[in-house]
């Protein structure tokens, strides 16, 4: 299998030439033995890509996480195809309208220089009802916002919000040691009121135009970046009125910028790289 490796601020993705795409189950086999950082390629996830030409060009999106489960959506998946879309010249559109699992989500490459582009994806609306997120604590909610969560012996106030993928945002003056932040992301990752788990995002507020966010990702663990985490902590920050509508996410590797529209969309322009590309015996 041909790949291309890229990442967006260090959330890296192996996108497989397209043409190439197994059946569900040994597309999942074959994600978690391409993704393994000692025995395979090494990435977060692994992605499809179908593309279509035409104005706006249109391709099929599907991602599957390091531990071979598929997702319904990635920002910085996203901006990943996007890129590789225009670098490979399999479009030769700048915007590309991607079909997800979470749905239609466009995307438009603002600039590149060499291996490194810019992306503008937009990611819909959040969802913020329990029943979308899915949040299930035998109640229903409209909006979860500082709800205590009991993690590790301990009660955490938690915002929750999807991206088209299930987001817990929990907010800390100073972050938490390396050891403790990654303990409670995998608790609340798994927890129970989390039927299709969660994405976890640990923000500090830096002011009212930036955040700076550290990511536990659903089926991967510990990353350098999330973009719709980014988003989510981006929402989650606004919904608790500590920034305002457009806001700087800072990761590990670098800043993007989140804008969500009064009461409609959240739009996302952030960087995305070339890496290399390769073969795999996906056999």
């Amino acid at each position: 299998m041909r790949f291309t490796k890229l990442h967006g601020l260090g959330n890296d993705f192996l996108v497989a030439s397209p043409g190439g795409e197994p059946a569900v189950p040994e597309a999942g086999e074959l994600a978690r033995r391409i993704c393994d950082r000692h025995t395979g390629v090494g990435a977060d996830g692994l992605i499809f890509l179908t593309p279509e030409k035409g104005e706006p060009a249109r391709a099929g999106f599907r991602i599957f996480n390091a531990d071979g489960s598929e997702a319904e959506i990635s920002g910085n998946g996203l901006r990943c195809a996007a890129a590789f879309l225009a670098w490979s010249g399999a479009v030769t559109s700048p915007k590309v309208l991607f079909r997800t699992a979470a749905g239609e989500r466009p995307s438009e490459v603002l600039s590149s220089r060499g291996p490194l582009f810019e992306v503008r994806i937009g990611l819909g609306a959040p969802r913020l009802a329990s029943k979308d997120i899915p949040f299930d604590d035998d109640r229903v909610h409209e909006r979860i916002v500082d709800y205590p969560l009991s993690v590790i012996q301990r009660t955490i106030p938690v915002t929750c919000v999807s991206m088209g993928n299930p987001h817990c945002s929990l907010f800390f003056d100073h972050f938490p040691s390396r050891g403790e932040w990654r303990g409670i992301g995998a608790e609340i990752e798994s927890h129970p009121f989390f039927p299709s788990r969660t994405n976890v995002e640990f923000i500090r507020v830096v002011g009212r135009d930036e955040i700076e966010v550290l990511f536990w990702e659903r089926g991967v663990g510990e990353t350098l970046a999330s973009g719709t985490g980014s988003a989510a902590a981006a929402v989650a920050s606004m919904l608790k009125g500590l920034v305002d509508r457009t806001v700087t996410v800072r990761t590990a590797m670098g800043s993007l910028k989140v804008e969500w529209l009064e009461g409609g969309e959240v739009y996302q322009v952030g960087p995305a790289e070339v890496v290399f590309s390769g073969d795999y015996p996906a056999a």
